[in-house]
């Protein structure tokens, strides 16, 4: 198949293309804005023949064009602004870039893909902060008091945050194409993702962040108490979804899936630093500041859908993974000194 990824020099981005080059012909569309893009993409060169063009997703046109020369057989659309706190500063950019440019690539696709699979990476954002939802502190983190599977993908749509509206925006266009134009689309809410070659900053990317801060000796902010919990998915399990949605299109086409580590896979803030200092051998150095906005304090995806759909669930814990991330970064520790 000719597999078409936008934001595919990005961290999700680079582990999908490395995963479908092996089997596939793929093509990597990305800004190269982001840091760390050009390095997955010269990683992405070394380890596979891959196309790339150095497009903007908001170059309708160009995305147009893209796509018409291509002729994919599956788009997987992973290029976006993904930090809430830059969404609330610059909201004109972060719309332009997750909401009209998720709609160029839809545009671009029926004009000229129109049965291609289409794989759209949207976010829990869209739930805003599920403030009916009861909780309460156990121990080290929050969690749900009668909800204990997490959100399923019957909970209403709250968007919170610039973020979550441009994301939400794009989620409900890729839906709505499913059902009036008849595109093969397939929408993945997902929690939070990690893994290598993930570039964490502050704002964004938390597991990943900690931890290149953890292995460069360096201190971590904590915005909030740090009990806040999010259920945490390994990058590769991802990418086997997207594999799966793809073979299985006919099935599942016009579909929503939550898609996290699940309830078996949730991790608080002070219980990864409790991992990292296990790591280390040594305290991580904390720094504390007040909570940021659209924060939730708990989000667990309930995954019982993708497992029944999509046969699917995590195989990586959360203990492996943030060891696999440090000794990542030791290994490349003049990317991030």
């Amino acid at each position: 198949m000719n597999i078409l990824i936008t934001g595919g020099a990005g961290f999700i981005g680079c582990h999908t293309a490395d995963y479908f080059a092996q089997n596939h012909k793929v093509k990597v569309i990305d800004n190269l804005v982001r840091k760390g893009s050009e390095f997955n993409l010269k990683w992405l060169n070394k380890n596979h023949k891959i196309e790339f063009a150095k497009v903007d997703i908001c170059d309708s046109e160009a995305i147009l064009n893209e796509v018409k020369n291509f002729k994919p057989d599956a788009v997987i659309h992973l290029a976006a602004q993904v930090a809430v706190t830059t969404s609330v500063t610059h909201p004109m950019e972060d719309f332009n870039i997750n909401a009209l440019g998720t709609l160029n690539l839809l545009e671009a696709i029926r004009l000229h893909a129109s049965n291609a699979s289409f794989v759209f990476a949207s976010t829990n954002k869209v739930y805003g902060n599920m403030e009916d939802i009861a909780f309460e502190r156990q121990g080290k983190r929050y969690a749900y008091i009668d909800f204990h599977k997490g959100a399923d993908e019957k909970r209403p749509l709250d968007f919170h945050s610039p973020y979550g509206c441009s994301k939400g925006s794009a989620d409900q266009y890729v839906r709505d194409y499913a059902r009036i134009y008849g595109l093969k689309t397939v929408v993945f809410r997902m929690s939070c993702i990690y893994g290598t070659r993930q570039f964490g900053i502050e704002d964004q990317g938390w597991v990943a962040w900690f931890t290149i801060r953890a292995a460069i000796n360096k201190p971590v902010t904590i915005f909030g108490d740090g009990a806040q919990v999010r259920d945490i998915l390994w990058v590769k399990d991802l990418v086997r979804a997207y594999k799966t949605a793809i073979d299985s299109i006919e099935q599942v086409k016009g579909e929503v899936f939550n898609l996290g580590g699940g309830y078996e896979n949730q991790l608080s803030l002070i219980e990864l630093l409790d991992l990292l200092n296990e790591i280390r051998g040594s305290p991580v150095k904390l720094i504390f500041s007040d909570w940021r906005p659209g924060d939730q304090r708990v989000f667990i995806a309930n995954t019982t859908k993708a497992k029944n759909l999509l046969n699917w669930e995590p195989s990586c814990g959360p203990k492996e993974g943030v060891k696999k991330i440090y000794d990542w970064v030791k290994d490349n520790i003049g990317l991030f000194s």
